[in-house]
């Protein structure tokens, strides 16, 4: 049968040196925490909040880089949630705007690097495009009679990205730049 789990290390029951009569008997002296630990666990917090105002705003801005679609998802389904029992219409165009921003993210990843793309778009129209998908997005939802939807679900989800933004640490959660907290080794060696 397999183990699973962590490996601790033993010491063996037969030394390669017997021990003598000048060394003390080591049952006797005080124990040496340092020594005799076999393994060490290191727990760490994804969750810190922040020292200043300004350090608050560094992370906010660092997490909605790196979890703005994250975000976006995680409103989007709460929004189709709220638009199943009441609003047909308003889930189609949901939808079908959401899958037209989708083709367009995929189709800006697979030809980024190509000569005609870069010789069409001489700049970055995500900054462009993406604020208009979402301007179409309210604009749908409000001509469907959903706007006060679309204003409850953002009350709701704003604050609680925004806590997230605030409190997730990216950049601490490793223990070392070589070494991430998945493999951290169990067993302490000596």
């Amino acid at each position: 049968m397999a183990s699973y789990g962590a490996a601790v290390q033993r010491p063996s029951a037969t030394s390669a040196n017997p021990p003598s009569q000048t060394q003390p008997d080591e049952s006797k002296q005080s124990p040496n925490l340092e020594k005799n630990q076999l393994f060490s666990f290191q727990i760490t917090c994804p969750f810190n909040i922040p020292a200043t105002k300004e350090a608050a705003a560094v992370r906010i801005i660092k997490n909605l880089g790196k979890f703005g679609l994250y975000y976006a998802e995680f409103v989007f389904i709460v929004l189709f949630i709220a638009l199943i029992p009441q609003r047909k219409v308003s889930l189609v165009y949901l939808v079908a705007i959401k899958e037209v921003t989708i083709l367009y993210l995929v189709l800006l990843r697979a030809v980024a690097n190509s000569v005609l793309f870069r010789w069409l778009i001489a700049f970055d129209t995500r900054l462009i495009v993406l604020p208009l998908l979402d301007t179409g997005t309210c604009l749908a939802l409000i001509f469907t009679d959903a706007g006060l939807h679309l204003i409850i679900t953002l009350a709701a989800t704003v604050p609680i990205i925004l806590a997230h933004a605030v409190l997730m640490i990216v950049e601490d959660s490793s223990l070392n730049e070589d070494i991430n907290q998945e493999s951290v080794p169990l067993v302490y060696t000596l």
